[in-house]
Protein backbone atom coordinates (compact mmCIF):
# COMPACT_ATOMS: atom_id res chain seq x y z
CA UNK A 1 0.00 0.00 0.00
CA UNK A 2 1.15 3.65 -0.48
CA UNK A 3 0.13 6.80 1.42
CA UNK A 4 -3.05 7.21 -0.68
CA UNK A 5 -5.82 8.68 1.97
CA UNK A 6 -9.40 8.49 1.70
CA UNK A 7 -11.46 10.35 3.89
CA UNK A 8 -13.14 8.61 6.54
CA UNK A 9 -16.98 9.97 5.41
CA UNK A 10 -15.78 7.85 1.48
CA UNK A 11 -14.67 4.61 3.18
CA UNK A 12 -17.46 2.52 3.75
CA UNK A 13 -17.78 0.23 0.36
CA UNK A 14 -22.38 -0.47 0.21
CA UNK A 15 -21.34 -3.55 -2.47
CA UNK A 16 -20.45 -6.65 -2.05
CA UNK A 17 -17.35 -8.18 -2.91
CA UNK A 18 -16.94 -11.09 -5.53
CA UNK A 19 -17.17 -12.78 -2.18
CA UNK A 20 -20.40 -11.68 -1.25
CA UNK A 21 -19.08 -10.19 1.75
CA UNK A 22 -19.59 -5.92 2.62
CA UNK A 23 -15.91 -4.49 3.30
CA UNK A 24 -15.31 -3.36 7.01
CA UNK A 25 -12.26 -2.73 9.05
CA UNK A 26 -12.95 -5.67 11.00
CA UNK A 27 -12.76 -8.08 8.72
CA UNK A 28 -9.49 -6.65 6.79
CA UNK A 29 -8.10 -7.16 9.85
CA UNK A 30 -9.34 -10.42 10.76
CA UNK A 31 -8.34 -11.45 7.30
CA UNK A 32 -4.69 -9.91 7.29
CA UNK A 33 -4.30 -11.64 10.93
CA UNK A 34 -4.72 -15.27 9.11
CA UNK A 35 -2.71 -14.72 6.26
CA UNK A 36 -0.28 -13.51 8.18
CA UNK A 37 -0.19 -17.26 10.21
CA UNK A 38 -0.17 -18.48 6.85
CA UNK A 39 2.43 -16.62 4.89
CA UNK A 40 4.16 -14.07 7.42
CA UNK A 41 5.08 -10.74 6.83
CA UNK A 42 4.55 -11.04 2.79
CA UNK A 43 0.56 -11.58 3.75
CA UNK A 44 0.49 -7.99 3.91
CA UNK A 45 0.79 -7.08 0.38
CA UNK A 46 -2.12 -5.27 -1.34
CA UNK A 47 -2.86 -8.05 -4.41
CA UNK A 48 -2.49 -11.01 -1.74
CA UNK A 49 -4.83 -9.31 0.44
CA UNK A 50 -7.68 -8.07 -2.01
CA UNK A 51 -7.67 -11.45 -3.36
CA UNK A 52 -8.15 -13.17 -0.43
CA UNK A 53 -11.24 -10.64 0.34
CA UNK A 54 -12.48 -10.92 -3.21
CA UNK A 55 -12.00 -7.19 -3.57
CA UNK A 56 -10.32 -4.88 -5.78
CA UNK A 57 -6.99 -4.37 -4.31
CA UNK A 58 -7.48 -0.68 -4.56
CA UNK A 59 -10.70 -0.85 -1.94
CA UNK A 60 -8.44 -1.37 0.71
CA UNK A 61 -6.77 2.42 0.79
CA UNK A 62 -10.70 3.18 1.86
CA UNK A 63 -9.94 2.06 5.16
CA UNK A 64 -6.13 1.81 5.55
CA UNK A 65 -3.50 4.44 4.15
CA UNK A 66 -0.58 1.84 3.53
CA UNK A 67 0.39 -1.55 4.91
CA UNK A 68 1.84 0.00 8.16
CA UNK A 69 -1.29 1.31 8.83
CA UNK A 70 -2.47 -2.12 8.49
CA UNK A 71 -0.14 -3.48 10.84
CA UNK A 72 -0.71 -1.12 13.14
CA UNK A 73 -4.35 -2.37 13.23
CA UNK A 74 -3.52 -6.08 13.68
CA UNK A 75 -1.42 -4.97 16.79
CA UNK A 76 -4.54 -3.28 18.07
CA UNK A 77 -6.85 -6.12 17.34
CA UNK A 78 -4.46 -8.65 19.53
CA UNK A 79 -4.52 -6.63 22.52
CA UNK A 80 -8.22 -6.05 22.10
CA UNK A 81 -8.72 -9.94 21.86
CA UNK A 82 -7.08 -10.05 25.23
CA UNK A 83 -8.81 -7.27 27.03
CA UNK A 84 -12.22 -9.02 26.04
CA UNK A 85 -11.41 -12.23 27.40
CA UNK A 86 -9.92 -10.46 30.72
CA UNK A 87 -12.21 -9.49 34.20
CA UNK A 88 -10.39 -7.73 37.03
CA UNK A 89 -11.25 -9.08 40.02
CA UNK A 90 -9.98 -6.53 42.70
CA UNK A 91 -6.77 -8.13 43.36
CA UNK A 92 -4.11 -5.89 41.69
CA UNK A 93 -1.41 -8.84 41.91
CA UNK A 94 -3.45 -11.70 40.58
CA UNK A 95 -4.97 -9.12 38.18
CA UNK A 96 -1.93 -8.01 37.09
CA UNK A 97 -0.78 -12.17 36.28
CA UNK A 98 -3.61 -13.11 35.01
CA UNK A 99 -3.30 -10.55 32.13
CA UNK A 100 0.33 -10.90 31.95
CA UNK A 101 -0.31 -14.86 30.79
CA UNK A 102 -3.35 -13.70 28.77
CA UNK A 103 -1.28 -11.25 26.54
CA UNK A 104 1.60 -13.98 26.23
CA UNK A 105 -0.65 -16.59 25.35
CA UNK A 106 -2.68 -14.49 22.53
CA UNK A 107 0.89 -14.04 21.19
CA UNK A 108 1.43 -17.59 21.48
CA UNK A 109 -1.87 -17.98 19.65
CA UNK A 110 -0.57 -15.74 16.75
CA UNK A 111 3.19 -15.80 16.77
CA UNK A 112 4.11 -14.95 13.67
CA UNK A 113 1.82 -11.67 13.88
CA UNK A 114 3.34 -11.04 17.59
CA UNK A 115 6.76 -11.13 16.15
CA UNK A 116 5.61 -8.52 13.47
CA UNK A 117 3.63 -6.37 15.94
CA UNK A 118 4.83 -6.81 19.86
CA UNK A 119 7.37 -3.75 19.57
CA UNK A 120 5.12 -1.27 17.66
CA UNK A 121 2.73 1.42 19.77
CA UNK A 122 -0.51 1.52 17.94
CA UNK A 123 -2.20 4.73 19.83
CA UNK A 124 -5.66 3.17 19.04
CA UNK A 125 -8.37 2.52 20.91
CA UNK A 126 -7.55 -1.24 22.74
CA UNK A 127 -3.92 -0.27 23.53
CA UNK A 128 -5.29 2.84 24.38
CA UNK A 129 -7.68 1.06 27.22
CA UNK A 130 -5.15 -1.23 28.04
CA UNK A 131 -2.61 1.55 29.26
CA UNK A 132 -5.72 3.16 30.89
CA UNK A 133 -6.77 -0.63 32.49
CA UNK A 134 -3.29 -1.85 33.60
CA UNK A 135 -2.60 2.30 35.08
CA UNK A 136 -5.57 2.49 37.06
CA UNK A 137 -5.15 -1.47 38.57
CA UNK A 138 -1.53 -0.02 40.18
CA UNK A 139 -2.50 3.27 41.26
CA UNK A 140 -6.01 1.61 42.66
CA UNK A 141 -3.58 -0.37 44.82
CA UNK A 142 -1.49 2.17 46.29
CA UNK A 143 1.18 2.84 44.08
CA UNK A 144 2.34 6.43 43.39
CA UNK A 145 2.22 7.68 39.94
CA UNK A 146 5.86 7.52 39.05
CA UNK A 147 5.84 3.79 40.76
CA UNK A 148 3.21 2.83 38.78
CA UNK A 149 4.25 4.46 35.24
CA UNK A 150 7.50 2.27 36.04
CA UNK A 151 5.95 -0.89 37.24
CA UNK A 152 3.68 -0.57 34.47
CA UNK A 153 6.44 -0.29 31.72
CA UNK A 154 8.27 -3.13 33.20
CA UNK A 155 5.41 -5.40 32.81
CA UNK A 156 4.08 -4.15 29.50
CA UNK A 157 7.95 -4.51 28.12
CA UNK A 158 8.44 -8.05 29.59
CA UNK A 159 5.21 -9.14 28.44
CA UNK A 160 6.07 -8.21 24.90
CA UNK A 161 9.17 -9.38 25.01
CA UNK A 162 8.33 -12.89 26.04
CA UNK A 163 5.91 -12.71 23.67
CA UNK A 164 7.92 -12.04 20.98
CA UNK A 165 10.78 -14.46 21.94
CA UNK A 166 8.22 -17.30 22.53
CA UNK A 167 6.71 -16.50 19.58
CA UNK A 168 9.79 -16.56 17.24
CA UNK A 169 9.90 -20.09 18.30
CA UNK A 170 6.51 -21.43 18.18
CA UNK A 171 6.99 -20.27 14.20
CA UNK A 172 9.71 -22.29 13.71
CA UNK A 173 9.04 -25.59 11.91
CA UNK A 174 8.22 -28.23 14.47
CA UNK A 175 11.31 -30.29 13.77
CA UNK A 176 13.41 -27.27 14.05
CA UNK A 177 11.60 -27.01 17.62
CA UNK A 178 12.03 -30.48 18.50
CA UNK A 179 15.69 -30.64 17.64
CA UNK A 180 16.72 -27.65 20.03
CA UNK A 181 14.57 -29.33 22.66
CA UNK A 182 16.45 -32.27 22.30
CA UNK A 183 19.75 -30.73 23.00
CA UNK A 184 19.12 -30.11 26.66
CA UNK A 185 19.52 -33.75 26.60
CA UNK A 186 21.49 -35.14 24.72
CA UNK A 187 24.23 -31.90 25.07
CA UNK A 188 24.40 -30.93 28.38
CA UNK A 189 22.43 -33.79 30.27
CA UNK A 190 25.93 -35.56 29.23
CA UNK A 191 28.84 -33.06 30.42
CA UNK A 192 30.61 -34.55 32.92
CA UNK A 193 31.04 -32.88 36.21
CA UNK A 194 34.94 -32.50 36.66
CA UNK A 195 34.64 -30.06 33.34
CA UNK A 196 31.34 -28.54 34.23
CA UNK A 197 30.06 -29.17 37.74
CA UNK A 198 27.43 -26.81 37.80
CA UNK A 199 25.56 -28.33 34.31
CA UNK A 200 25.90 -31.62 35.97
CA UNK A 201 24.73 -31.08 38.78
CA UNK A 202 21.52 -29.01 37.68
CA UNK A 203 21.10 -31.43 34.52
CA UNK A 204 17.58 -32.60 35.06
CA UNK A 205 16.44 -29.58 35.88
CA UNK A 206 17.74 -27.98 32.66
CA UNK A 207 16.28 -31.12 30.73
CA UNK A 208 12.64 -30.30 32.32
CA UNK A 209 12.76 -26.48 32.54
CA UNK A 210 14.43 -25.65 29.59
CA UNK A 211 12.11 -26.46 26.72
CA UNK A 212 9.09 -24.32 28.49
CA UNK A 213 8.62 -20.42 28.49
CA UNK A 214 10.58 -18.98 31.20
CA UNK A 215 7.77 -15.98 31.16
CA UNK A 216 5.29 -17.56 34.02
CA UNK A 217 8.50 -17.58 36.18
CA UNK A 218 9.44 -13.66 35.27
CA UNK A 219 6.32 -12.49 35.57
CA UNK A 220 6.34 -13.82 39.22
CA UNK A 221 9.70 -12.09 40.28
CA UNK A 222 8.16 -8.90 38.63
CA UNK A 223 5.35 -8.91 40.60
CA UNK A 224 6.31 -10.01 43.98
CA UNK A 225 9.10 -6.78 42.91
CA UNK A 226 6.49 -4.73 42.77
CA UNK A 227 4.25 -6.01 46.12
CA UNK A 228 7.70 -5.04 47.68
CA UNK A 229 7.77 -1.85 46.80
CA UNK A 230 4.43 -1.27 47.85
CA UNK A 231 5.33 -2.72 51.26
CA UNK A 232 8.09 -0.16 51.48
CA UNK A 233 6.00 2.84 50.38
CA UNK A 234 3.36 2.07 53.37
CA UNK A 235 5.89 1.47 55.61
Amino acid sequence: MSDRVVPPTARRRRRPTKQGVVLSEELIVETALRLIEEHGADALSVRRLGHALGADPSSLYRYFRHTDDLMLAVADELIGRTLRIWRPTGDWRADLRDLGLRMHAGALAHPRAAVLSSHRVTGRGHEIQAVETILGVLRDAGFPDADAVRIYHAFVDQSLAFAALDSASTALPKPARDAEATVWRTTYAKLPPDTHPHIAATARHLVTDMPRSSYPAALDMLLSAAAARLAEIGD
